[in-house]
Protein backbone atom coordinates (compact mmCIF):
# COMPACT_ATOMS: atom_id res chain seq x y z
CA UNK A 1 0.00 0.00 0.00
CA UNK A 2 1.87 3.49 -1.45
CA UNK A 3 2.50 5.96 1.62
CA UNK A 4 2.31 3.28 4.78
CA UNK A 5 5.77 2.11 4.34
CA UNK A 6 7.17 -1.24 4.99
CA UNK A 7 6.87 -1.64 8.79
CA UNK A 8 3.03 -1.48 9.12
CA UNK A 9 0.95 -4.50 9.96
CA UNK A 10 -2.27 -4.95 7.63
CA UNK A 11 -4.30 -4.60 10.90
CA UNK A 12 -3.00 -1.01 12.07
CA UNK A 13 -3.05 0.00 8.55
CA UNK A 14 -6.85 -1.10 8.32
CA UNK A 15 -6.87 0.30 11.75
CA UNK A 16 -5.93 4.20 10.87
CA UNK A 17 -7.76 3.95 6.98
CA UNK A 18 -11.24 2.65 8.97
CA UNK A 19 -11.18 4.91 12.00
CA UNK A 20 -10.75 3.13 14.43
CA UNK A 21 -7.54 4.55 15.77
CA UNK A 22 -9.29 7.90 16.06
CA UNK A 23 -12.30 6.39 17.65
CA UNK A 24 -10.68 4.30 20.34
CA UNK A 25 -8.29 7.18 21.20
CA UNK A 26 -12.13 9.42 21.28
CA UNK A 27 -13.54 6.68 23.55
CA UNK A 28 -10.93 6.42 26.41
CA UNK A 29 -10.51 10.40 26.60
CA UNK A 30 -14.87 9.81 27.35
CA UNK A 31 -13.93 6.89 29.99
CA UNK A 32 -11.45 9.26 31.41
CA UNK A 33 -14.16 11.52 32.83
CA UNK A 34 -15.42 8.82 35.02
CA UNK A 35 -11.93 10.09 37.26
CA UNK A 36 -14.07 13.40 37.24
CA UNK A 37 -17.50 11.95 38.34
CA UNK A 38 -16.04 9.87 40.92
CA UNK A 39 -18.42 9.57 44.17
CA UNK A 40 -14.76 10.26 46.25
CA UNK A 41 -14.33 13.82 44.44
CA UNK A 42 -16.42 16.42 46.38
CA UNK A 43 -19.88 17.45 44.85
CA UNK A 44 -18.50 20.76 44.62
CA UNK A 45 -19.04 22.76 41.45
CA UNK A 46 -15.15 24.56 40.94
CA UNK A 47 -13.75 20.96 41.74
CA UNK A 48 -15.74 19.51 38.61
CA UNK A 49 -14.93 22.58 36.55
CA UNK A 50 -11.14 22.22 37.33
CA UNK A 51 -11.66 18.52 36.92
CA UNK A 52 -12.22 19.31 33.30
CA UNK A 53 -9.85 21.79 32.82
CA UNK A 54 -7.68 19.39 34.26
CA UNK A 55 -8.24 16.33 31.38
CA UNK A 56 -7.80 19.04 28.59
CA UNK A 57 -4.58 19.83 30.24
CA UNK A 58 -3.60 16.34 30.38
CA UNK A 59 -4.50 15.82 26.68
CA UNK A 60 -2.84 18.59 25.16
CA UNK A 61 0.24 17.44 27.41
CA UNK A 62 0.58 13.85 26.06
CA UNK A 63 -0.63 14.55 22.60
CA UNK A 64 2.65 16.33 22.84
CA UNK A 65 4.76 14.00 24.31
CA UNK A 66 4.14 11.09 22.55
CA UNK A 67 3.43 12.51 18.85
CA UNK A 68 4.68 16.14 18.32
CA UNK A 69 7.91 15.76 20.25
CA UNK A 70 10.97 13.83 18.37
CA UNK A 71 10.94 10.61 18.60
CA UNK A 72 14.02 8.57 20.62
CA UNK A 73 16.37 8.26 17.88
CA UNK A 74 16.59 11.83 17.63
CA UNK A 75 15.08 13.63 20.47
CA UNK A 76 14.80 17.16 21.77
CA UNK A 77 14.04 18.63 25.61
CA UNK A 78 10.62 20.34 25.60
CA UNK A 79 8.60 21.80 28.41
CA UNK A 80 6.91 18.87 30.10
CA UNK A 81 4.76 21.20 32.80
CA UNK A 82 4.20 25.38 32.43
CA UNK A 83 1.67 27.31 33.56
CA UNK A 84 -1.33 25.93 32.05
CA UNK A 85 -0.14 22.25 31.99
CA UNK A 86 0.12 20.78 36.17
CA UNK A 87 0.33 17.60 37.15
CA UNK A 88 1.26 15.70 40.58
CA UNK A 89 1.47 18.79 42.45
CA UNK A 90 3.95 20.59 40.24
CA UNK A 91 5.94 23.30 41.74
CA UNK A 92 5.52 26.59 41.03
CA UNK A 93 9.54 27.50 41.27
CA UNK A 94 10.12 24.79 38.75
CA UNK A 95 10.97 24.78 34.99
CA UNK A 96 10.22 20.74 33.79
CA UNK A 97 12.12 19.94 30.76
CA UNK A 98 11.42 16.22 29.09
CA UNK A 99 12.68 14.49 26.25
CA UNK A 100 11.40 10.88 25.20
CA UNK A 101 14.66 7.91 25.08
CA UNK A 102 15.41 4.45 24.67
CA UNK A 103 17.68 3.22 27.78
CA UNK A 104 19.98 0.72 25.08
CA UNK A 105 20.46 4.41 23.05
CA UNK A 106 23.63 6.46 24.05
CA UNK A 107 22.93 10.11 24.30
CA UNK A 108 24.85 13.53 25.06
CA UNK A 109 23.98 16.30 26.60
CA UNK A 110 25.54 19.73 26.25
CA UNK A 111 24.63 23.10 27.56
CA UNK A 112 25.45 26.07 29.92
CA UNK A 113 24.72 25.82 33.92
CA UNK A 114 23.17 29.52 33.55
CA UNK A 115 22.77 31.04 37.50
CA UNK A 116 19.15 28.74 38.20
CA UNK A 117 19.05 27.73 41.85
CA UNK A 118 19.19 24.13 41.37
CA UNK A 119 19.29 21.76 38.34
CA UNK A 120 19.17 18.02 38.55
CA UNK A 121 18.63 15.40 35.33
CA UNK A 122 16.80 11.97 35.89
CA UNK A 123 16.48 9.31 33.77
CA UNK A 124 12.85 8.00 34.51
CA UNK A 125 11.65 4.06 33.66
CA UNK A 126 7.86 2.85 32.98
CA UNK A 127 4.76 5.83 32.82
CA UNK A 128 2.06 6.10 34.25
CA UNK A 129 0.29 5.05 31.26
CA UNK A 130 2.33 2.03 30.97
CA UNK A 131 3.61 1.12 34.23
CA UNK A 132 2.17 3.21 36.58
CA UNK A 133 4.98 4.43 37.77
CA UNK A 134 7.94 6.78 36.69
CA UNK A 135 10.78 5.40 38.67
CA UNK A 136 14.32 7.14 38.70
CA UNK A 137 17.15 4.90 36.93
CA UNK A 138 20.02 7.05 37.47
CA UNK A 139 19.92 11.26 38.73
CA UNK A 140 22.84 13.60 38.61
CA UNK A 141 22.50 17.03 40.33
CA UNK A 142 24.84 19.95 38.98
CA UNK A 143 26.91 20.45 42.48
CA UNK A 144 28.06 16.68 41.46
CA UNK A 145 28.93 18.01 37.90
CA UNK A 146 31.70 19.34 36.40
CA UNK A 147 31.69 22.33 34.09
CA UNK A 148 34.20 24.55 32.40
CA UNK A 149 35.51 27.95 33.15
CA UNK A 150 32.45 29.25 31.00
CA UNK A 151 29.45 27.21 32.47
CA UNK A 152 29.35 25.17 29.90
CA UNK A 153 28.95 20.89 30.07
CA UNK A 154 28.56 17.70 28.52
CA UNK A 155 26.90 14.69 30.33
CA UNK A 156 26.34 11.50 28.86
CA UNK A 157 23.46 9.26 29.20
CA UNK A 158 23.79 5.55 28.60
CA UNK A 159 23.77 1.85 30.80
CA UNK A 160 27.53 2.12 31.24
CA UNK A 161 29.64 4.69 32.07
CA UNK A 162 32.02 5.62 29.35
CA UNK A 163 35.52 5.52 30.44
CA UNK A 164 36.17 9.30 28.94
CA UNK A 165 32.96 11.02 30.42
CA UNK A 166 33.65 13.89 32.75
CA UNK A 167 29.63 14.07 33.60
CA UNK A 168 27.19 10.38 33.52
CA UNK A 169 24.13 10.29 33.78
CA UNK A 170 22.65 6.49 34.07
CA UNK A 171 20.49 4.68 32.55
CA UNK A 172 18.27 1.16 32.40
CA UNK A 173 17.32 -0.73 29.98
CA UNK A 174 13.98 0.29 30.76
CA UNK A 175 14.65 4.04 30.64
CA UNK A 176 12.44 6.24 28.38
CA UNK A 177 12.55 9.72 29.54
CA UNK A 178 15.13 12.05 30.61
CA UNK A 179 14.28 14.70 32.87
CA UNK A 180 15.18 17.75 33.64
CA UNK A 181 14.49 19.51 36.50
CA UNK A 182 15.42 23.89 37.18
CA UNK A 183 14.52 25.38 40.65
CA UNK A 184 14.44 29.04 40.73
CA UNK A 185 14.73 30.73 44.08
CA UNK A 186 14.29 34.16 42.54
CA UNK A 187 11.80 34.18 39.39
CA UNK A 188 13.29 37.73 37.92
CA UNK A 189 16.64 37.57 37.82
CA UNK A 190 18.15 33.90 37.68
CA UNK A 191 19.28 32.54 34.63
CA UNK A 192 17.48 29.12 32.79
CA UNK A 193 19.88 26.45 32.24
CA UNK A 194 20.29 25.80 28.50
CA UNK A 195 20.01 22.15 27.50
CA UNK A 196 20.12 20.03 23.91
CA UNK A 197 20.34 16.92 23.20
CA UNK A 198 21.52 14.22 20.89
CA UNK A 199 22.09 10.39 20.10
CA UNK A 200 25.44 9.71 19.86
CA UNK A 201 25.94 5.63 19.51
CA UNK A 202 24.38 6.24 15.86
CA UNK A 203 23.41 8.32 13.39
CA UNK A 204 19.96 9.59 13.75
CA UNK A 205 17.13 11.35 12.05
CA UNK A 206 13.54 11.81 12.33
CA UNK A 207 11.33 9.86 10.44
CA UNK A 208 8.25 10.66 8.35
CA UNK A 209 5.01 9.77 10.67
CA UNK A 210 3.78 6.44 9.83
CA UNK A 211 0.22 4.49 10.64
CA UNK A 212 2.10 2.50 13.21
CA UNK A 213 3.48 5.37 15.05
CA UNK A 214 0.00 7.35 14.76
CA UNK A 215 -1.85 4.34 16.05
CA UNK A 216 0.79 4.53 19.53
CA UNK A 217 0.21 7.61 19.84
CA UNK A 218 -2.99 8.04 20.40
CA UNK A 219 -3.40 4.92 22.13
CA UNK A 220 -0.05 6.15 24.47
CA UNK A 221 -1.66 9.81 24.70
CA UNK A 222 -5.57 8.09 25.98
CA UNK A 223 -3.77 5.51 28.32
CA UNK A 224 -1.59 8.50 29.93
CA UNK A 225 -4.93 10.87 30.37
CA UNK A 226 -6.32 7.84 32.18
CA UNK A 227 -3.61 6.47 34.37
CA UNK A 228 -2.49 9.63 35.80
CA UNK A 229 -5.61 11.59 36.64
CA UNK A 230 -6.48 8.32 38.19
CA UNK A 231 -3.36 8.08 40.20
CA UNK A 232 -3.11 11.18 41.72
CA UNK A 233 -7.10 11.78 42.34
CA UNK A 234 -6.04 8.54 44.89
CA UNK A 235 -3.29 10.59 46.53
CA UNK A 236 -5.72 13.48 47.23
CA UNK A 237 -8.22 10.71 48.70
CA UNK A 238 -5.40 9.42 50.71
CA UNK A 239 -4.71 13.19 52.15
CA UNK A 240 -8.20 14.31 52.81
CA UNK A 241 -8.41 10.88 55.42
CA UNK A 242 -6.08 13.26 57.72
CA UNK A 243 -7.17 17.37 56.66
CA UNK A 244 -5.04 20.28 57.75
CA UNK A 245 -2.18 18.50 58.01
CA UNK A 246 1.21 18.14 56.77
CA UNK A 247 2.58 14.53 57.24
CA UNK A 248 6.06 13.18 55.49
CA UNK A 249 4.97 11.62 52.63
CA UNK A 250 6.68 7.89 51.71
CA UNK A 251 9.66 8.51 49.68
CA UNK A 252 9.73 5.37 48.03
CA UNK A 253 6.07 6.43 46.68
CA UNK A 254 7.35 9.46 45.73
CA UNK A 255 10.44 8.13 43.79
CA UNK A 256 8.39 5.57 42.06
CA UNK A 257 6.19 8.99 40.32
CA UNK A 258 9.34 9.99 38.91
CA UNK A 259 10.37 12.33 42.24
CA UNK A 260 13.84 14.06 43.17
CA UNK A 261 15.57 11.67 45.32
CA UNK A 262 16.98 14.58 46.95
CA UNK A 263 13.62 16.08 47.92
CA UNK A 264 11.69 15.36 51.01
CA UNK A 265 7.82 15.73 50.33
CA UNK A 266 5.13 16.76 53.18
CA UNK A 267 1.55 16.56 51.14
CA UNK A 268 -1.82 17.17 52.91
CA UNK A 269 -5.52 18.87 52.21
CA UNK A 270 -6.50 22.24 53.77
CA UNK A 271 -10.21 22.61 54.67
CA UNK A 272 -10.88 25.63 55.82
CA UNK A 273 -13.88 27.99 55.84
CA UNK A 274 -13.74 31.86 54.78
CA UNK A 275 -13.63 33.22 58.62
CA UNK A 276 -10.66 30.80 59.34
CA UNK A 277 -7.12 30.95 58.41
CA UNK A 278 -4.22 27.79 57.95
CA UNK A 279 -1.39 28.58 59.90
CA UNK A 280 1.47 26.36 59.20
CA UNK A 281 4.41 26.83 61.47
CA UNK A 282 8.34 24.79 60.23
CA UNK A 283 11.54 25.63 61.32
CA UNK A 284 13.50 24.90 57.96
CA UNK A 285 16.69 22.25 57.97
CA UNK A 286 19.82 23.44 56.43
CA UNK A 287 19.10 22.51 52.80
CA UNK A 288 19.71 24.01 49.32
CA UNK A 289 16.00 25.04 48.64
CA UNK A 290 12.89 24.59 50.54
CA UNK A 291 8.75 25.97 49.52
CA UNK A 292 5.34 25.52 50.49
CA UNK A 293 3.02 25.93 47.53
CA UNK A 294 -1.43 25.38 47.40
CA UNK A 295 -2.88 23.29 45.02
CA UNK A 296 -6.54 22.10 44.33
CA UNK A 297 -8.06 18.94 44.47
CA UNK A 298 -6.63 17.59 41.12
CA UNK A 299 -3.22 18.41 42.68
CA UNK A 300 -2.46 21.32 39.69
CA UNK A 301 -0.91 24.37 41.63
CA UNK A 302 -3.10 27.04 41.91
CA UNK A 303 -2.32 29.94 39.87
CA UNK A 304 1.19 31.59 40.20
CA UNK A 305 0.97 34.05 37.54
CA UNK A 306 -1.90 36.08 39.22
CA UNK A 307 -1.66 34.88 43.13
CA UNK A 308 0.66 34.23 45.87
CA UNK A 309 0.25 30.53 46.27
CA UNK A 310 4.08 29.88 46.99
CA UNK A 311 6.68 30.93 49.14
CA UNK A 312 9.90 29.65 48.89
CA UNK A 313 13.59 30.01 50.61
CA UNK A 314 14.15 33.36 49.05
CA UNK A 315 10.76 34.71 49.34
CA UNK A 316 9.82 33.65 53.10
CA UNK A 317 9.97 36.30 55.90
CA UNK A 318 11.83 34.55 58.92
CA UNK A 319 11.33 34.84 62.50
CA UNK A 320 14.29 36.25 64.30
CA UNK A 321 14.79 32.30 65.60
CA UNK A 322 14.77 30.81 61.82
CA UNK A 323 11.13 29.77 61.60
CA UNK A 324 8.84 30.98 59.36
CA UNK A 325 4.72 31.22 59.77
CA UNK A 326 3.09 30.63 56.88
CA UNK A 327 -0.69 32.01 56.81
CA UNK A 328 -3.47 30.12 54.29
CA UNK A 329 -6.69 32.41 53.89
CA UNK A 330 -9.02 33.04 51.25
CA UNK A 331 -8.44 36.92 52.10
CA UNK A 332 -5.19 38.72 52.86
CA UNK A 333 -5.31 39.35 57.02
CA UNK A 334 -2.49 41.71 56.54
CA UNK A 335 0.10 39.37 58.11
CA UNK A 336 3.83 38.07 56.55
CA UNK A 337 3.91 35.38 54.11
CA UNK A 338 0.04 35.49 53.33
CA UNK A 339 -0.72 32.24 51.04
CA UNK A 340 -4.17 32.66 48.57
CA UNK A 341 -6.31 30.24 48.41
CA UNK A 342 -8.01 31.72 45.39
CA UNK A 343 -11.27 31.19 46.18
CA UNK A 344 -10.57 27.58 47.38
CA UNK A 345 -11.93 26.07 50.98
CA UNK A 346 -10.36 22.86 50.38
CA UNK A 347 -7.26 21.67 48.43
CA UNK A 348 -3.89 20.29 48.48
CA UNK A 349 -0.89 21.68 50.09
CA UNK A 350 3.17 20.44 50.25
CA UNK A 351 5.83 21.68 51.81
CA UNK A 352 9.41 20.25 50.63
CA UNK A 353 12.92 20.73 51.23
CA UNK A 354 16.05 19.86 48.87
CA UNK A 355 19.29 18.46 50.40
CA UNK A 356 18.13 17.95 53.70
CA UNK A 357 19.49 16.12 56.32
CA UNK A 358 16.96 16.68 58.88
CA UNK A 359 13.32 16.48 57.66
CA UNK A 360 11.36 18.36 60.98
CA UNK A 361 7.69 18.18 60.49
CA UNK A 362 5.51 21.62 59.97
CA UNK A 363 2.97 22.19 62.69
CA UNK A 364 -0.26 22.59 61.24
CA UNK A 365 -2.91 24.85 62.98
CA UNK A 366 -6.67 26.12 62.09
CA UNK A 367 -7.47 29.71 63.77
CA UNK A 368 -10.05 32.04 63.10
CA UNK A 369 -8.90 35.31 61.51
CA UNK A 370 -9.80 37.61 63.99
CA UNK A 371 -7.55 35.54 66.00
CA UNK A 372 -4.62 35.90 64.16
CA UNK A 373 -3.09 38.73 66.31
CA UNK A 374 -2.86 36.43 69.18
Amino acid sequence: MSGTGTSASDDVVARVMEGRTWEDFCDALKQAGSVVLADTVPEDPQDRAEGWRYLTRLTRAALNFFLEVPAPEAPAFTRAVDETIKLGMDNPDNVYLAAPVKGEYVYRLTGTRGTVHYLGFGAQEGGYGKTGSLDTAGYLEAKDMHFDADGRFEVIAAMEEPADAQNWLRMSPETRMLQVRQTRMDHENEVLAQVRIERIDSPSAQQPLTPERIDRALREAATFVQAASGMFATWTEDFRQHPNELPRFPPERALAAGGDPNIAYYHGWFDIADDEALVVDLTPPECDFWNIQLANYWMESLDYRYYKVHLNKGTAEYNPDGSVRIVIAATDPGVSNWLDTCGHDHGTMCVRWIGATEHPDPKVTVVRLDELGK
